[in-house]
This record gives structure tokens, C-alpha cells and sequence, in this order.
């Protein structure tokens, strides 16, 4: 039999921490976060990090564990989320994998085999340079499947499938991406209502985060990491750095916060809609 895991994902703001917390205390479980930016030490308030309090005394693995300015990749993910999973089965507790990054509940719960290559730093910068459409331009060239699958994708996302197909020099859609589930999974996700009243919840949350200081939270990033990747390329942060760098009030900085994390959430309902073990009305 395979090792039975509970996983609960959504899009943000939908309730799926508190869902994953209450779930824990009820099969005495440990949480694995399945977030791409709660890796990241100090960020916190954007990234909607659960507190201590939050946590109810919960323990939660993958959150805090490397600074901003390490590339935590999907691989790294993959292998740290594993360890810590059978860490938990190992002392008869159930294992909750909780949180909204799709690809990250892909290639550690589903049946998709991750593509081991080694980061090429030199290539990626390369690539970095170029604007978002000519890299898919590019990738619709040397994998027009893959360029399907990832034209809505952010830049990130479409370097590393760059870098791997130059790498490897083959399409990633001729490789062998399938694999058999390593565990049992049991999924969840929190009920949406509907789109306007996810919305509705964003745009309150973006509210509270400026009344748990993200702006000061902001700045003291600013100042004790500078102007790296992992930074300003995270949502909440990008739009209130525009507001302290004078391009715009901050009216118009919470305003675009809202809509990119509307945005967002719209972009992780689409992928989770491929999970057929999920069900999704909105």
C-alpha cells in the first residue's frame, strides 16, 4: 500500500490554510507547505505566512528555510518536501500537503516526473535578458506543445523550460514526464462560491496586509536584500516598491496589488482544473 497523504490546495485567499490547520488537529497532523514563496525568510505579510498563532501549534514544514536570495527551485522542492513527509509518516502521523503552487503539487503528488537538470546560471541570465514574448517565441520554435502548456506562464517559468531544452537539447514534450503517484492522496480543496466573492476576500486581504504593516515590511526588505529577483518579482512587494519608488500613489500600488492577485488566483484556478480529483464550480 502507498503512503497515505492528505493534500489541500487553492487558489489565495481561499481558506485553505485555516482548512489544512483544522485538519491537522483532527488526524494529528503536520502541515507541509506547498507555497513558493513561504521558503523565503522574511516574507511574511505579502506572502500571507501563517503566524505562530495562526499555526495553533500545528507544526509546519518548507516555511522559512532559505533566504530571498537563494534560487529555491521545484527541485529542491520536490526533495525537501519528500524528506519531510516521510519524516512525518515515520512517527505515525498524517502528513497534509496545504497550499496554492500547482506545479509544486504536481511533480510531488501526481504523476508528473520532473525533469532532473542541473541550473546553468550563464544561460538563464541570457535568457533573462530577453522580454517575455521573445522567449516564447523561441519556445513555440523548439517545443510548440510546451509552449502551449506554458504561453500563460510567468518569465520564471519559461526560462527554466528554455534552459532545460537547451540543456538536454530535446523537447521537453518528448521527454518521459509520466510516472507512477508515490503516495495515496486524498484532496481537498476549501468551497469557493463563487469568482466575485473570492475576489471580494483578495481585495479585503490586500486591505489587512496594509494594516499588518506591508509597507514597513517592505522596506526593510528593500534595505537588508536590495533590489534581488526573488524580491521584486513577488506580488505585493513589486506593486508597493512602484509606490515607493514614485511611479504611482499608493491608491493606484493597492489597486494593482488587487488585480495581480486576482490575476493570480485566476491562473492557479486554471491549473488545479486539471487535477479531475478536485472539483471546481467557480
Amino acid at each position: 500500500m502507498k503512503p497515505k497523504v492528505i493534500a489541500v490546495a487553492g487558489p489565495t485567499a481561499s481558506g485553505k490554510t485555516a482548512m489544512a490547520i483544522s485538519l491537522a488537529a483532527q488526524v494529528n497532523g503536520e502541515i507541509v507547505s506547498a507555497d513558493s514563496r513561504l521558503v523565503y525568510k522574511g516574507f511574511n505579510i505579502a506572502a500571507a505566512k501563517p503566524d505562530m498563532k495562526e499555526r495553533q501549534g500545528i507544526p509546519h514544514h518548507l516555511i522559512d528555510i532559505v533566504e530571498p536570495e537563494f534560487d529555491y527551485s521545484v527541485g529542491n522542492y520536490y526533495d525537501d518536501a519528500r524528506k519531510a513527509i516521510y519524516d512525518i509518516l515515520s512517527r505515525g502521523k498524517t502528513p497534509i500537503v496545504a497550499g496554492g503552487t500547482g506545479l509544486y503539487f504536481r511533480i510531488l503528488l501526481e504523476n508528473y516526473n520532473l525533469p532532473r537538470v542541473e541550473a546553468d546560471y550563464k544561460l538563464r541570465e541570457m535568457l533573462d535578458l530577453k522580454e517575455k514574448d521573445e522567449l516564447l517565441e523561441e519556445l513555440k520554435v523548439l517545443d510548440n506543445i510546451t509552449y502551449e502548456r506554458l504561453k500563460d506562464a510567468n518569465k520564471r517559468r519559461i526560462v527554466r523550460a528554455l534552459e532545460v531544452i537547451k540543456l538536454l537539447k530535446k523537447p521537453i514534450s518528448e521527454m518521459d514526464i509520466q510516472k507512477e503517484p508515490e503516495f495515496d492522496v486524498e484532496w481537498k480543496m476549501p468551497v469557493l462560491t463563487s469568482r466575485k466573492d473570492l475576489y471580494e476576500r483578495i481585495n479585503k486581504r490586500v486591505d489587512m496586509m496594509v494594516e499588518q504593516g506591508l509597507i514597513e515590511e517592505t522596506k526593510y526588505l528593500l534595505k537588508k536584500h536590495g533590489r534581488i529577483k526573488n524580491f521584486v518579482c513577488t506580488i505585493g512587494y513589486q506593486e508597493i516598491l512602484s509606490y515607493l519608488d514614485g511611479e504611482c500613489t499608493l491608491e493606484e500600488a493597492l489597486d494593482k496589488l488587487k488585480q495581480h492577485t486576482r490575476n493570480y488566483a485566476k491562473r492557479q484556478l486554471t491549473w488545479f482544473r486539471k487535477n479531475p480529483e478536485l472539483e471546481i464550480n467557480i
